[in-house]
């Protein structure tokens, strides 16, 4: 009994102690538990609640107008216009082959016929909607690789016959896929808005709950009012299928732009992107962790770009390129060799460099009768400009001395050694003075002007011993006005002419009268209105004002005006520029002058005509003799207004005056529209009287 007492009694502390270490172990957990729950909640609790309650943001662009262009009288050049377009925005969690049974639906729904696309949109599509086709083309080890380099290899191994079958059967559905993955997440990508019918508007708004992404919006495009007057130098805005320009891809993302945005791509829409660029609105996307979109919150809506003020009067360019029509019209009908099938205009204030007047025609090769705009010619085209350039020749000789006021030179043909006939003027005219070489467009006085530059005594049957370095001391002369190098205007791709390679010494001669180095006719204009203005080569601009949108009607307040810049002054004294300004009031005003009778208004000037060749379009006609007719003045001959230019190259004898008809029709073009006008203004609306006036040598 005693052990049996014993026995229990032993076992009763056994339990007691197992069922203590059990509630301290419980203990232990409970009081571990209470610590932990006391961290999470008070030493973490307010990260972890932001945790289970995150919401990411995205902000997108949403799209807006560009600027407008105003003339400069406040008539609307380049607007805007609103149009229906079908667009894509990536949802979260879409995946390629989400995208690929979007296009495939939409492909039914829209046509996108004869729309451009790469043999990389072709590869794209196929390794999206043939995933276990794409798969096949790589080996087990190379699957091992990261995406990107398997990628780089199947687009590399793509058959020629896979992408045949998706141009011919799927073709649609690829550019669709390459324009729904053109962005990021939310981006929205313009499927089709030019050319988009109503019924295919109408057909994709009822199927719009089958095709996530998908919406319709409204888009934008440029609009033209007065047509296609001097659009090439407008410029053009690519679509929004193109989006950015690929080669300044880094230049404008670095800058904001989204891939998909419309951008200038050449000339005014091209030079002033960056103020014409819409100020986009800005939609924010709000998601939970799991990508799923909460909320959608407009941050700031959108506004149209800046605006510009250009110096072109509208209705005068439309005058001017109607003359322009009109007088190559004519010349051709019936009359010379065939050659002429261009003429230009340019006509800018001498004072303030703004271009009043930029105008190019050309005949349709393809379309008889007609015409295509070739306004851009003016300053990326050049020709030889013949005697126009004979007031630059003058003032070279006095400013090296050469000759002075009044210097008498004998006009007779001049004979040099080893030169199969003489070279001459037009007419033999005796013994002349400066004022009279430019009234009657003498050849030999400037011949015999630029050999005195050179050191040159001229003796009948004579060598002629010039060196390269009279060739370049003329050039830079004729540089301080403009000739042969790039003028400055607000427009790309500029051309500064063509300066001849000076083989022989008698190219000089030829020089001086406009007969070996080209020039455009904007240079041409920047020539004339340096001596119209007394001395200053100003610098030609289009645009003369940058301006706020506005909701209202006509132009917003202002942010900038363009300002007149002088790029260099003419190394000549202030009487040096008005004897040759005398010189070209004769020209048109006094009898024997070669413009005598030509204008009914007070203009100065100076024709032109260079005997050169045929280079145009027609290369079975190259290399046949041929004239530039030409003419530069200014209105009016005392404190001009305007200075003008005009080119018509590849003209005949028989076709001469086309230069100065032109020339004079311009001038009461100006009259009539921004003269007058400007006349009949209240003072504080006027605006200041600005020109050019295109002119021809002869």
């Amino acid at each position: 009994m005693p052990e049996e007492r014993q026995r229990k009694k032993k076992y009763t502390k056994t339990r007691v102690f197992r069922l203590n270490l059990l509630f301290f172990f419980i203990f232990c957990l409970f009081t571990m538990l209470i610590v932990r729950l006391g961290v999470v909640q008070i030493v973490f609790g307010e990260s972890y609640k932001k945790e289970v309650t995150r919401q990411d943001a995205t902000v997108v662009s949403l799209p807006a107008p560009r600027g407008k262009m105003f003339d400069r009288h406040g008539e609307i050049i380049v607007d805007n216009e609103g149009m229906d377009a079908v667009a894509f925005s990536e949802e979260p969690g879409m995946k390629a082959a989400d995208k690929i049974d979007v296009a495939r639906k939409l492909a039914k729904l829209i046509s996108l016929k004869n729309e451009k696309y790469k043999d990389r949109d072709l590869i794209d599509y196929w390794l999206a909607a043939y995933p276990e086709e794409a798969k096949a083309l790589l080996t087990d080890e190379e699957l091992k690789l990261t995406p990107k380099e398997t990628y780089a290899l199947q687009v590399e191994r793509v058959s020629e016959e896979a992408k045949k079958a998706v141009k011919k059967n799927e073709l649609a559905e690829a550019i669709l896929y390459k324009r729904m993955t053109s962005g990021y997440m939310y981006e929205i990508q313009i499927l089709k808005s030019e050319g988009l019918t109503k019924e295919e508007m109408a057909k994709v708004s009822e199927n719009l709950a089958y095709l996530p992404g998908v919406d319709i919006l409204t888009d934008w495009k440029r609009k033209y009012p007065f047509g296609e007057m001097f659009r090439p130098v407008l410029g053009s805005v690519t679509s929004a299928q193109q989006g950015i320009l690929e080669e300044r891809s880094s230049y404008y993302l670095s800058r904001g732009y989204s891939r998909n945005d419309r951008v200038g791509k050449s000339y005014l829409e091209y030079q002033y992107e960056e103020l014409l660029h819409p100020k986009k609105g800005k939609k924010k996307y709000i998601t939970d962790r799991n990508g799923n979109v909460v909320d959608e919150v407009l941050v700031s809506e959108g506004s149209r770009g800046n605006d510009l003020r250009l110096s072109v009067n509208a209705q005068l360019q439309k005058e001017v390129e109607k003359i322009l029509e009109e007088e190559i019209a004519d010349a051709k009908s019936g009359r010379g060799n065939g050659l002429l099938d261009r003429a230009f205009v340019v006509m800018m204030d001498p004072y303030s460099g703004e271009v009043l007047s930029i105008a190019g025609k050309m005949t349709d090769p393809e379309k008889r009768g007609a015409f295509l705009d070739y306004s851009v010619g003016t300053f990326a085209s050049q020709y030889e400009i013949g005697s126009t350039i004979k007031g630059a020749t003058v003032l070279a000789g006095y400013q090296t001395g050469a000759i002075g006021h009044g210097t008498i030179l004998h006009d007779a043909p001049v004979y040099l050694a080893g030169a199969p006939k003489p070279k001459q003027s037009w007419k033999t005219m005796g013994n002349i003075s400066d004022l009279t070489a430019l009234k009657q467009s003498s050849n030999v006085y400037m011949f015999k002007t630029v050999m005195k530059m050179a050191g040159v005594n001229y003796v009948p049957h004579g060598g002629l011993p010039i060196k390269n370095e009279s060739f370049l001391q003329l050039r830079n002369i004729y540089k301080q006005f403009g000739l042969g190098i790039p003028t400055g205007i607000d427009l790309p791709n500029e051309g500064k002419g063509f300066q001849g390679d000076p083989t022989n010494p008698g190219l000089l001669l030829d020089m001086s009268i406009g007969q070996f180095d080209t020039y455009t006719p904007l240079q041409m204009a920047q020539y004339v209105s340096a001596i119209a203005n007394g001395g200053m080569r100003v610098k030609p601009h289009l645009v003369s004002s940058i301006h706020e949108p506005t909701r209202e009607v006509g132009l917003g307040p202002i942010i900038q005006p363009i300002q007149p810049e002088v790029l260099n002054n003419i190394l000549n004294t202030e009487d040096d520029i008005k004897r040759v300004q005398e010189g070209f009031r004769q020209v048109v005003q006094e009898p024997g002058g070669t413009a005598y009778t030509s204008f009914k208004h007070d203009v100065a000037g100076k024709t032109g005509t260079a005997q050169t060749f045929y280079y145009g379009p027609d290369r079975s006609k190259w290399g046949q003799a041929t004239y530039n007719l030409t003419f530069v003045g200014y209105y009016p001959s005392k404190n001009p207004k305007v200075a003008i230019s005009v080119v018509v190259p590849w003209a005949s004898n028989d076709q001469y005056p086309i230069n100065k008809k032109i020339a004079n029709r311009s001038i009461e073009a100006f009259v009539k529209y921004e003269e007058n006008r400007n006349m009949n203004l209240p003072e504080e609306e006027a605006t200041t009287e600005e020109e050019t006036a295109d002119g021809q040598p002869q």
